[in-house]
């Protein structure tokens, strides 16, 4: 890419505010709220009292507000979940209006000056004059606009996220379709390998299944990225794998994206982890679609 895109993005936003913003929402999130500044995001996970996953969110502030952006089927369900207790506390919770945007390109300097938008050395967040910025990665930003931003016309700006979420997913950003929603435990996801889960922040909804997975080695299944050609996105998310002449279960899509440039289909799914990463996986359900596991940008080691 030597030129930069804006991307709409589907995905979509919590606000918490109120006085006992910080004090509830750090019960329910397996991240460290008092790590969260002005200048920083945070990965973290939003659990059932099972350790099993709502959503995985991008945790921000803004002004007086915690925001958490996820996908719509994260938002939708962490939602009403966080809502439930919030009458206990002074704490307005609510789906945000504002608008995400995706700058994707191999340099964003010059779109990044023209927004105003500065990035501290070693920060990853700002804020600026229409809403806050996100750095993802060098080439990846994230913006949360208010209704009086426009896009400069140099910019251009795409019909659809794929070129987003493909990068995303390549980047290995775990996020949960909404049958993923529930199904998994944050280290099935790769959370700790993003720095989602502090394993010292003391109770939070689901603690002791994301504590029994890590200090018991319970945990079997890790996030992979697969990708493939296919004409378009799979309808059913059940992948196999070859096991001498048969194919057997392997595991499900949990998030996918097409891109129509190239017919390439790039997706994240939850395997085993002793996988074979030389394996070629296949749709069960349209099983001319193989796809091959590619390389992780983190360690899944503990530390």
């Amino acid at each position: 890419m030597s030129s930069v895109y804006a991307c709409p993005l589907s995905h979509q936003l919590i606000s918490l505010s109120g006085a006992d913003k910080l004090s509830y929402l750090h019960g329910q999130i397996t991240q460290d709220l008092n790590k969260l500044t002005s200048s920083n995001y945070l990965w973290a996970g939003h659990c059932s009292a099972k350790g099993k996953l709502w959503g995985v969110f991008k945790l921000f502030s803004y002004q007086d507000s915690y925001y958490l952006a996820g996908s719509e089927a994260e938002v939708e369900k962490s939602l009403a979940e966080l809502k439930k207790y919030a009458v206990f506390a002074k704490v307005e919770i609510s789906e945000c209006s504002k608008r995400l945007i995706g700058l994707i390109g191999d340099d964003l300097s010059n779109i990044l000056t023209q927004l105003g938008i500065h990035f501290e050395d070693d920060t990853n967040a700002c804020d600026f004059n229409n809403g806050k910025a996100l750095k993802l990665s060098p080439n990846r930003v994230l913006l949360m606009v208010d209704g009086q931003f426009s896009m400069p016309d140099s910019i251009s700006t795409l019909d659809n996220e794929a070129l987003w979420q493909q990068a995303a997913m390549l980047a290995g950003e775990p996020q949960l379709s909404s049958d993923a929603v529930g199904e998994y435990v944050p280290q099935m996801v790769n959370l700790q390998a993003i720095d989602g889960i502090s394993f010292k922040k003391g109770c939070y909804t689901g603690q002791e299944t994301v504590a029994r997975m890590k200090y018991l080695g319970k945990n079997k299944r890790a996030m992979y990225i697969v990708s493939g050609q296919s004409e378009g996105l799979l309808e059913e998310p059940d992948l196999e794998t070859q096991l001498g002449e048969n194919w057997r279960r392997a595991g499900k899509l949990i998030a996918q994206s097409f891109d129509e440039q190239s017919n390439k289909l790039t997706g994240l799914v939850v395997l085993p982890n002793d996988t074979d990463v030389t394996q070629v996986l296949r749709s069960k359900h349209a099983p001319q679609v193989e796809l091959s596991i590619l390389p992780l940008p983190y360690s899944l080691e503990d530390e």
